[in-house]
């Protein structure tokens, strides 16, 4: 392609799909509220509010795909929530129709289906069950990209992150760790399969724990290396156990199904 946008390009997991994505595109839209650095000879940085419109619309001019990771990724005040993940997701998906309807990978989350236990293996079909806010924008940004499917064609993969980072840091994270080179390969496939649709995936690796089922997105032929397994001898030595009754071991949301609403409109 010739031109990716990368929203959320300054956050933990942008920083990383702007080094890991570049091979794919002859040039990097990225954006974000936060400084990002020093733009590279193949990239374009643009400072944009998901929740200015006019912003938004300019800043999909010319793309040939997006990357969405943009927006506030965990619980927030609800103004902020607002603002970068409902409004926000509304803005770009409305951008995305008026530009030509670049195909649209949308990083949506586990909390989407936070309040499950963790002894539930899970379908992709399973109702929405929210641990909070955060999880609550989720749940309207993937019913936003259906809704923008059915009307209108838009095409977009839902991918529900679990844990994205370099390594699972905790118990929980041996079922939910993602690692970053099959988020990267995750990636290629949404925007190499010749129809997409709207499918949810669950951005997970290939781990001996698994809550969630993905046979649903077995038409995208990727296929996820990574094991967190290989890492769980160092977890159970080096980190504590949650306590059992605890809501970190009960629950696929962690921590997230007890932290608290902050209304502050």
């Amino acid at each position: 392609m010739h031109r990716l946008l990368i929203t959320g390009a300054a956050g933990g997991i942008g920083q990383i799909m702007r080094r890991k994505l570049a091979p794919l595109a002859k040039i990097l839209r990225l954006s974000d509220i936060s400084d990002m650095g020093v733009a590279a000879e193949n990239e374009e940085l643009v400072i944009c509010d998901l929740g200015d419109k006019h912003a938004v619309m300019e800043l999909l001019r010319d793309c040939d795909a997006i990357v969405h990771l943009g927006g506030m990724s965990g619980e927030a005040p609800y103004s902020q929530i607002l603002n970068a993940n409902i409004t926000g997701s509304l803005n770009l998906f409305e951008a995305a129709r008026a530009h030509g309807m670049p195909r649209i990978l949308l990083a949506s989350s586990q909390h989407t289906v936070g309040f499950y236990r963790q002894d539930d293996y899970l379908e992709t079909s399973a109702p929405m069950r929210p641990d909070g806010l955060y999880g609550l924008s989720k749940c309207f940004s993937e019913l936003m990209a259906q809704m923008y499917f059915d009307k209108f064609g838009q095409e977009t993969a839902i991918v529900r992150i679990g844990s994205c980072f370099e390594t699972p840091r905790d118990h929980r994270m041996l079922a939910t760790w993602l690692s970053f080179d099959d988020f990267v390969s995750l990636t290629e496939r949404v925007f190499s399969v010749p129809k997409l649709g709207c499918p949810i995936i669950w951005g997970v690796s290939n781990n001996d724990t698994l809550w969630w089922d993905n046979k649903s997105a077995n038409f995208l032929g990727w296929k996820p290396k990574d094991n967190s397994g290989d890492y769980r001898a160092s977890i159970l030595a080096n980190v504590p156990r949650p306590d059992p009754g605890s809501v970190s071991a009960l629950f696929q949301g962690g921590d997230f199904t007890q932290k608290p609403i902050v209304h502050d409109l």
